[in-house]
């Protein structure tokens, strides 16, 4: 097909942070959490520039040779369009924050800059650089300098322009680093009773540059932030003599050094300052320059002060029926398949089945795969706690999972000193599967329980991320995911296995084919007349192979229906389509994350949970895994959820061909927010009947 046929991959990418941005914006959303969103918004941006605009470059620097990229057609006309869009959003993104700071006002918080402090607190920002600041900052007076030093990629720089009365000419540049991660962003100041006054960081250094620079004698000082968004992307080179944990150290170092993709700066910066600094910088204006306000690296704000008038307090998760009595998870699974729907089920029963198995004497295998973990993951103290205990405890440790590779060397060396087999890899392919495999022995019999999930084993974004995680000890599943762990193990021995699978779907595998199988099925029963209807739940849709099959389905005329949160490449109106297709994408306090696919089947339905997106990255360069879920209950459990999504009216836009992000209209109907709806939905289950 076509490349006019599909939407662009970075520009749908773009909308939904619009879409985030669009919670910003919205008055009912609490102040705080508008605040979030904002912050949310600009670290979005900042990872989009670091992968994907590092990437675009990267494809007009190879000029056609494609080495091991996907090449877009015209990456350099997609790069003029990501710089018109970005700075449409800053516009809107300022507005917002303007907005926001005279709904603070109206909350008597206020954000004071170091020109308007009273005496007082000039007092106290001034003690406050003595004892917390001045041994964390480190002039340096880049014109004396041959190179220009290091910039960290994720901090924010003060410029600074220093003159004297008497001469004109006699101007000096510096530059500092602002020590938001050993200081804090956010600092309170003496106020009255019923207000609260917060000064940033950068503002508390820039009222001590005369201070700081006082060896010079200069009258004058103006100080303005900017920032520097660096390439990503970690090459892992093909020399089969480098393990795989020296290609990711020495790329990590690289990455530091990775070329500028976008320069951001306060617009009110001294103009000598910025052709400095961008030539300095190797940047000319045909990069992302990109002109803001006073405040750069919003995604601090994700963490700003809770200084609020009113409290909007999360709803707490609650624990699953089934396991609200039980003293054991892992005798509630040997009765029966259980769902827990995350964040509004309780994390616990995962932690808790992993610290039963590490205790239980009966235990002697337990089998996980990591992507991203919690910073102080209680997952892994079980595992440890397993290990101590005499456990074989095998961890498939994805080292490659982007900004989690320190992380995850950190958590390598940590497992391995417990004695803890850990697996780091296969070679071209990142381990994106959820799974766990608990084996027992109970006399002569080889017990065997886990689960499959669409989230990572982190108890922290298990609080905000919206998952589906199936406990189970269905032999079928147990066995198909020993096959997955046999390959994991011995990956060149064993791709055998994976092709072996017979309940699971496995990529790269399998999961492409029988997906397209089920959408073929789809397509024969409404050429035949029949009802047909496919019904998917993503994060991202941009392989063109399915997006081709979904377009054949609508052509066909089966009922399609998409929840996509973020990138959705398929064009939902077409001419040749017997039945539009119907597309939202829903943003709100928490991340949709889950994957959930349903198929009509001829009135059988199918349905699947996965941990894989339908892009190329995830059917034919991961490890991932769907499972079927065949426990009636819980099918309905699943379906019923999905149509109070597909019900939004609400938190719920539109994807249409245009980008558009119209909200669904609740125009003479009763207002449904799923996330609300979804959490009393479960809730209700909890009480007797």
């Amino acid at each position: 097909m076509s490349k006019k046929n599909f939407i662009a991959r970075d520009i749908s990418w773009l909308s939904f942070n619009g879409r985030v941005l669009q919670e910003a914006n919205d008055p009912s959303v609490p102040l705080k959490q508008r605040i979030r969103f904002l912050g949310i918004h600009s670290n979005n941006l900042d990872e989009f520039f670091r992968v994907r605009v590092a990437t675009l470059k990267r494809m007009i620097e190879l000029g056609g040779k494609k080495g091991n990229m996907h090449l877009e057609d015209n990456p350099q006309a997609i790069l003029d369009h990501i710089q018109t869009i970005v700075l449409q959003q800053q516009n809107e993104f300022n507005r917002i924050w303007d907005n926001i700071l005279e709904e603070l006002k109206k909350q008597k918080i206020f954000l004071i800059d170091e020109k308007h402090l009273n005496k007082e607190q000039q007092e106290f920002v001034k003690k406050f650089f003595d004892d917390e600041i001045r041994s964390n900052i480190i002039p340096l007076m880049i014109e004396s300098l041959p190179q220009m030093p290091y910039l960290r990629d994720k901090s924010i720089y003060l410029g600074v322009v220093m003159r004297k009365d008497n001469s004109a000419y006699e101007q000096k540049y510096a530059l500092l680093e602002v020590p938001a991660k050993a200081v804090g962003r956010f600092i309170q100041l003496p106020s009255k009773n019923d207000e609260h006054k917060i000064i940033l960081l950068e503002d508390i250094v820039r009222y001590n540059l005369p201070h700081i620079f006082s060896y010079f004698n200069y009258d004058h000082f103006d100080a303005h932030i900017f920032k520097v968004t660096k390439d990503a992307e970690i090459d892992i080179d093909n020399d089969i003599a480098t393990t795989i944990v020296q290609k990711i150290e020495k790329g990590l170092k690289n990455r530091r050094k990775g070329k500028p993709v976008r320069f951001l700066y306060d617009k009110e910066m001294d103009a000598g300052l910025l052709e400095y600094l961008m030539r300095r910088l190797n940047l000319s204006r045909k990069d992302n320059i990109i002109p803001g306000g006073r405040i750069h690296n919003f995604r601090h704000f994700m963490d700003f002060p809770d200084v609020f008038n009113s409290h909007d307090a999360r709803r707490q998760p609650f624990s699953h029926p089934l396991l609200q009595t039980t003293s054991r998870v892992a005798d509630m699974i040997m009765k029966q398949d259980i769902m827990l729907h995350f964040p509004y089920h309780s994390y616990a029963p995962v932690i808790d089945l992993l610290r039963e198995a590490a205790m239980d004497p009966d235990v002697n295998t337990i089998k996980i795969t990591a992507y991203r973990l919690a910073s102080n993951s209680k997952i892994i103290n079980a595992l440890i706690n397993a290990a101590r205990n005499g456990k074989h405890v095998v961890v498939m440790l994805e080292l490659r999972a982007r900004f989690d590779e320190e992380a995850n060397l950190e958590w390598k060396e940590r497992l391995e000193e417990e004695g803890v087999k850990v697996l780091i890899g296969v070679p071209n392919l990142k381990v994106h599967a959820k799974i766990c495999l608990i084996k027992k022995r109970v006399g002569s019999r080889t017990i065997q329980y886990g689960f499959v999930s669409t989230g990572n084993l982190n108890e922290s974004t298990a609080k905000v991320y919206a998952d589906h995680c199936l406990l189970t000890c269905n032999r079928s599943v147990m066995a198909d995911i020993n096959r997955v762990f046999k390959y994991l193990e011995d990956p060149k021995l064993h791709v055998q296995q994976l092709r072996n699978c017979k309940t699971l779907m496995v990529c790269p595998v399998n999961m492409r084919k029988e997906l397209t199988q089920l959408i073929d099925r789809e397509i024969r029963a409404a050429r035949s007349g029949k009802k047909a209807a496919i019904t998917v739940k993503l994060n991202s849709l941009s392989d063109a192979s399915l997006i081709t099959k979904i377009y054949d389905a609508a052509a066909a005329g089966v009922e399609v229906k998409m929840i996509i949160r973020s990138i959705i490449c398929a064009k939902t109106e077409n001419k040749r389509f017997k039945k539009k297709i119907t597309a939202i994408s829903i943003v709100d306090e928490y991340l949709e994350h889950a994957r959930v696919l349903i198929f009509h089947n001829g009135g059988k339905e199918k349905y699947y949970i996965s941990s894989a997106d339908w892009m190329v990255r995830n059917l034919d360069h991961r490890v991932e895994a769907a499972i079927a879920i065949t426990n009636p209950d819980i099918q309905q459990e699943l379906k019923d959820i999905i149509n109070i999504q597909l019900e939004d009216n609400v938190k719920a836009r539109w994807l249409d061909n245009h980008l558009q992000n119209n909200y669904v209209s609740s125009t003479g109907k009763k207002k449904i927010r799923s996330q609300t709806e979804t959490y009393q939905y479960l809730h209700a289950k909890l009480q007797p009947k």
